[in-house]
């Protein structure tokens, strides 16, 4: 009899054991396998150079429920995960656990991201706008545009390197080095111009650059594409006949004062190598990063033999066209009457 009790009490003891251990097993499951994010929806955690493991912990806290945010705090607190922390943009999938995600930010397999590269006019400007977007430090990355030394080692200089943009979206780590950011610039540059674009530009004895340069005063002349080719024909017949661009755009660039509606006599006067109504040929360089639109119609400019052109009366954003001197002014009274009119200066 006392050997049954003993059994009995034998076999109470491991089922108290087993059931000590599925309930911890089952309390460690909780914790590490309960969904992360409550959301429906992706969400992301930007860790960058300064993080340390309580402040990643203070970034999943806004769209981590309790239990799997204890337990990834666990798991990198056994991992030492304070001396791995990688840089990076982590997405927090819907019902992923926190083990999943604790393994993703340990071994940096961050999800990249779509950046769309802007059509700015100065490369400061593009600088603050890629310091909002990536990890980069806007001030570097001005100070590396800005930089002779910088931009030759790329095969530009400080006024023609706005021609190695070409605007377009593309998937980059958010945690991407500057100088890798630059070559990738510089790859899909080269991947643009390859082929038919480099042959059109050859037949009109442009470079690359010298089409950029021409196509960012188009780009600022209209925001109408379709009468894109129009501009552009009428300053390659300027350039071919050796006249002055004379083109407002670049008076502005010039005193860096974009918000003028109104270009007055004065200001033609402005010492400028960007100042095309003193200086014959094309301006040293991009006064914009110039858009697909503006570089196209460049090379497929439209044949025709206007020599002069007048923003439209109508404010459409248009203009007249003109073959002679004598038209044109026509077109130009009409425009100044409709500023006058309007109080514009």
């Amino acid at each position: 009899m006392e050997k049954e009790i003993k059994k009995f009490n034998s076999r109470i003891y491991l089922y108290i054991a087993a059931a000590g251990v599925a309930f911890i097993i089952a309390l460690v499951a909780y914790f590490i396998f309960s969904p992360l994010s409550q959301a429906e929806e992706v969400h992301y955690i930007y860790i960058d150079a300064d993080d340390t493991q309580d402040s990643v912990f203070a970034k999943l806290q806004p769209v981590a429920s309790t239990p799997a945010l204890t337990g990834l705090m666990n798991i990198a607190r056994h991992s030492d995960y304070d001396k791995h922390i990688r840089t990076g943009r982590y997405a927090i999938n819907p019902g992923e656990g926190a083990f999943t995600l604790f393994r993703r930010l340990k071994n940096g397999m961050q999800t990249a991201m779509r950046l769309t590269l802007p059509e700015t006019r100065t490369m400061d400007r593009l600088a603050a706008v890629l310091g909002e977007k990536l990890m980069l430090d806007s001030a570097a990355i001005a100070e590396a545009l800005l930089s002779q030394e910088t931009c030759q080692h790329y095969g530009y200089d400080t006024a023609t390197i706005a021609a190695m943009f070409v605007p377009n979206t593309y998937e980059v780590y958010w945690d991407t080095s500057l100088d890798s950011f630059l070559k990738r610039m510089q790859k899909e540059h080269d991947r643009f111009w390859e082929g038919e674009r480099q042959q059109k530009a050859a037949e009109r004895q442009l470079t690359p650059v010298e089409v950029c340069t021409l196509a960012s005063i188009v780009d600022e002349e209209t925001a109408n594409n379709a009468e894109k080719p129009m501009i552009a024909g009428m300053y390659l017949n300027r350039l071919e006949q050796h006249m002055p661009l004379q083109a407002d755009p670049t008076i502005k660039f010039a005193l860096k004062q974009f918000e003028l509606k109104r270009i007055w006599q004065k200001l033609l006067q402005t010492e400028s190598p960007y100042n095309t109504y003193k200086y014959e040929g094309l301006p040293p360089g991009p006064i914009k990063i110039a858009s697909i639109k503006g570089i196209d119609a460049v090379l497929n400019a439209v044949e025709h033999d206007y020599l002069y052109m007048c923003a439209k009366e109508d404010f459409s954003g248009t203009h007249n066209f003109a073959a002679t001197y004598k038209e044109h002014l026509q077109n130009a009274a009409k425009y100044t009457k409709a500023l006058n009119e309007k109080g514009i200066k």
